[in-house]
């Protein structure tokens, strides 16, 4: 009878004494999270449409893009582009410009700036084609911000909850001091590459949550269920252990993940490489906190104050874990 073998990305009883360098881990986590914290002030996030307000039009060359003559003749024409770059192909060129004044005589400022843009790109190279011109207006972008951040707030909130009535205290602090570490780590990233922030980062960064949570939720399981299998085991030992039984699966999520999201991250274009790249972020710091940050937290807040339960009577022939044989 043939048997088809079972991967494995660390061999069965493998005992890493995770915990050792548990405060080496938190004060690297601690130094970039204050470093991302300190970015989030200056320079600061780039704000997208959504959230910055203005107009953005996506148009088409008749052949390679010459965008220092589009910069210029949009120059020439007062329309000051607060960013100019290609996507996709070299005959794809994306415009940013910021919303246009009001206008005293009540007319649409922002179909004018339409219509003076597609003027100005036509001059620059004849037979470029529009494809799209989007405006999102202040007050809109600004209601679109606060919803953004709201959501987030929220998502902490029920996760927090959800993970106080299924774990006790000790555990659900831990996560969410863990999930606010990640969080400050990716607006970290989102400064240091210059994605922009809009709608589609929030739906990335609360991806990313909802990933590291069900990451560190399997931990946790494990944690609870050799809580009461080893009365008297030393917390620490106990953390290490339920890591160690819990890697293999834990690197074979985060690993398909991973490799799913990828091929977005290197083909998606403009639209989909941004979300892709932060996605990618966030499943190597969400993978990585479970095991060096959230434990570690755990283990600090739980060494005086987690539960174990009765011992049964024949507790000490249990306290130790089964060794595999060679």
């Amino acid at each position: 009878m043939f048997v088809r073998p079972v991967l494995r990305f660390v061999p069965k009883g493998t005992k890493i004494n995770f915990m050792k360098g548990r405060f080496i881990g938190l004060a690297t986590s601690a130094i970039l999270s204050l470093a991302s914290i300190g970015l989030f002030f200056y320079p600061g996030l780039t704000l997208g449409l959504d959230f910055r307000g203005g107009v953005v039009v996506e148009a088409k060359t008749p052949g390679p893009a010459d965008f220092s003559k589009i910069r210029s003749t949009l120059s020439s024409h007062n329309i000051p582009a607060a960013g100019l770059q290609s996507f996709g192909g070299n005959d794809d060129v994306l415009i940013r410009l910021d919303s246009p004044p009001p206008q005293p005589n009540g007319a649409d400022g922002t179909q004018t700036l339409i219509e003076k843009t597609r003027a100005a790109l036509t001059e620059s190279q004849p037979g470029i084609q529009i494809l799209r011109a989007d405006a999102v207006g202040a007050s809109v972008s600004a209601e679109l911000f606060r919803n953004g951040l709201l959501a987030l707030a929220i998502s902490l909130a029920m996760i927090c909850a959800y993970i106080w009535i299924r774990f006790e205290w000790e555990f659900a602090i831990s996560a969410v001091i863990t999930l606010i570490l990640d969080l400050t780590k990716t607006v970290g990233f989102l400064v240091l590459t210059h994605f922009e922030f809009d709608l589609v980062m929030v739906a990335a960064i609360l991806t990313i949550l909802g990933y590291s949570t069900n990451d560190k939720v399997v931990v946790y399981d494990r944690v609870r269920e050799n809580l009461r299998k080893y009365h008297s085991m030393p917390l620490q030992e106990l953390i290490d252990l339920s890591i160690n039984e819990t890697l293999s699966r834990t690197l074979g999520t985060s690993s398909t993940v991973f490799l799913a999201a990828l091929p977005l991250a290197l083909f998606g274009g403009a639209t989909l490489s941004g979300f892709a790249w932060v996605m990618l972020f966030g499943i190597v710091v969400g993978t990585s906190s479970s095991i060096f940050i959230a434990a570690p937290i755990l283990l600090l807040l739980g060494k005086k104050h987690i539960k174990r339960g009765t011992p049964p009577a024949k507790a000490k022939s249990k306290d130790k874990p089964p060794t595999s044989k060679p």
